[in-house]
């Protein structure tokens, strides 16, 4: 990828997914950028990152959540093929 940020692109799955499970566009790509790499299924890649919360979701209150990016890179984009979001403690 270089120093160039790689372009990125959202499929309409992952664009539901991250409404659905609490996350935004912004956060994706800051996981994108500079979260923790990890191997994801099928041959794809993920990253994570951990973001202050601190509110209630679904009626709970949660100090963080976690965010996890699962992807694949085409050339120079990475392609969003789904998003999860955990919410509760790390460290």
């Amino acid at each position: 990828m270089g120093t160039d940020l790689p372009v990125i692109k959202m499929t309409l799955h992952a664009s539901r997914r991250a409404l659905e499970r609490g996350t935004t566009a912004e956060e994706i790509e800051e996981v994108l950028q500079t979260g923790v790499p990890f191997q994801a299924e099928s041959g794809r890649q993920g990253k994570a990152k951990v973001f202050k919360f601190e509110k209630q979701r679904h009626g709970r209150y949660y100090n963080q959540k976690r965010v996890e990016v699962i992807y694949v890179e085409e050339d120079d984009t990475l392609v969003v093929v789904t998003v999860y979001v955990f919410f509760g403690n790390w460290r």
